[in-house]
C-alpha cells in the first residue's frame, strides 16, 4: 500500500474473523511502529500482546465484574466527560455504529451488548495493551508519545490486512489486566488496542468516522495569502 491508502483506508475495525495472527507478522508491526518520534528518543512504551486462554481470563474478568457493578480502575487519567463539539462528535459516531448495527435507541439490551463487546476486546484474537514507564508518570509528553506509536501500529497493521481499533473499555478493569497478561509494577497501563482480521461481514466495520475539515482545524501563519481579519475588514 501508498502511504496514504493506509491513512485514508484505515477504519476502527469492531468485528474479527476468529483466525490467529502470526506472532512473527505482530513484531514486524511492532517494529515499524516503534519508528514513532518521541520526546527526546525516550521511547516510553512497552506492549504486552495477549491471546488465546489469557485474553480469554481477561475478557470474562472485564465483563464478570462490570456486570456486578464493580467500579472502573482505569490507571490513565480519564479527565470530564465530553462537552460541545466534542460531545458532538462522540455521538455522532455513536449514531453511525447504532444504525450500521440496526441498534434501535430504545433497544437497552443491544446497547448493553454493544458495550459488553469493548469489554470482551471486540472478541479479537489479539490484544495488545500499551503501557509506559511508571518513573515518567506525570509528564505531558508521555501519553502524547504513546499516542504517537499506537497511531503508528494502527497504520502498520492495517498495511498488512489487519484490523484494529484502540479502546478504554478493555482497561478499565486494570487488576484483571494485570493479574492474566503479566504486568510489571512498574508500567502504568495506557490504552488496548485489539487486533486481527477484519470481518468484512461486521456491519459496524464499514463505518467511517467523519472527520473535520483542515480550515477548521489549522490556523496558517506568514503565508502570502491575504489575512483573513483584512479581507473581513475589506
Amino acid at each position: 500500500m501508498q502511504f496514504d491508502d493506509v491513512v485514508l483506508g484505515r477504519r476502527s475495525i469492531r468485528g474479527y474473523k476468529p483466525d490467529p495472527v502470526p506472532k512473527q507478522l505482530i513484531e514486524e508491526i511492532l517494529t515499524l511502529a516503534m519508528r514513532a518520534p518521541s520526546s527526546m528518543n525516550t521511547q516510553p512504551w512497552n506492549f504486552y500482546v495477549i491471546t488465546g486462554e489469557p485474553l480469554n481470563r481477561i475478557r470474562a474478568g472485564n465483563t464478570e465484574r462490570n456486570l456486578a457493578g464493580v467500579p472502573h480502575s482505569r490507571e490513565f487519567r480519564i479527565g470530564q466527560p465530553f462537552a460541545g463539539a466534542h460531545r458532538d462528535r462522540q455521538v455522532g459516531v455513536a449514531k453511525q455504529l447504532f444504525s450500521a448495527m440496526g441498534i434501535a435507541r430504545d433497544d437497552k439490551d443491544a446497547r448493553q451488548d454493544w458495550v459488553l463487546r469493548g469489554f470482551r476486546q471486540f472478541d479479537a484474537p489479539v490484544c495488545i495493551i500499551v503501557t509506559y514507564d511508571r518513573v515518567l508518570d506525570g509528564s505531558d509528553d508521555t501519553p502524547f508519545d504513546c499516542g504517537a506509536v499506537t497511531t503508528a501500529l494502527v497504520n502498520a497493521a492495517w498495511s498488512r490486512g489487519l484490523g484494529c481499533v484502540i479502546n478504554s473499555q478493555g482497561i478499565m478493569q486494570s487488576p484483571v489486566v494485570r493479574e492474566h497478561a503479566g504486568i510489571a509494577d512498574d508500567q502504568i497501563i495506557m490504552k488496548a488496542i485489539a487486533l486481527g482480521w477484519p470481518d468484512e461481514t461486521f456491519p459496524a466495520n464499514a463505518v467511517v468516522s467523519e472527520r473535520k475539515p483542515v480550515s477548521e482545524a489549522a490556523v496558517f501563519v506568514g503565508f502570502d495569502e491575504e489575512p483573513a481579519a483584512k479581507r473581513q475588514a475589506g
